[in-house]
């Protein structure tokens, strides 16, 4: 196995994570701390972002690390752990909101808005679940947690 980074590299759908975790300074803490546990979003997850979200994050590296943050929880837990949860916190200090209650029907895990779309991507120091939405956090008076 290798670190949380690498093995989202040798997946093969996450580049644009990739991109923005190496944008972010935050490879080397992934790849070497923890554990962590990770909600990825694929390239997918990133191409339903408005046009220009992306580029725009990029330049902006607090707002784009706090995006990044708010993907990762502190703990490996996996998919049957996070099932008995109702919120986790984030490096980035908000929480994510785990609805699992069709879990038992083996329906998928949502975390916010999102759906965990293969869990328990094992990585040496941590986890990874695979979802199909980008995170955000949200700003201060802001009630939607999805720019979708």
């Amino acid at each position: 196995m290798a670190g949380i980074c690498d093995t989202a590299v040798a997946a093969g759908n996450f580049k644009t994570l990739y991109a923005a975790t190496k944008a972010a300074g935050l490879v080397e803490t992934l790849n070497t701390k923890g554990p962590f546990t990770v909600f990825a979003p694929t390239d997918e997850a990133f191409a339903k972002l408005p046009a220009g979200t992306v580029e725009s994050l990029l330049k902006d590296i607090p707002k784009l690390k706090s995006i990044l943050t708010y993907h990762v929880v502190e703990g490996k837990v996996l998919a049957a752990d996070a099932a008995k949860l109702k919120t986790a916190k984030t490096l980035q200090g908000q929480e994510l909101k785990i609805d699992a209650a069709r879990w038992h029907l083996h329906s998928n895990i949502k975390i916010n808005d999102a759906n965990v779309i293969k869990a328990d991507v094992m990585a040496d120091n941590g986890v990874i679940h695979v979802i199909d939405k980008v995170l955000m956090p949200k700003s201060p008076g802001q009630a939607v947690v999805s720019p979708l």
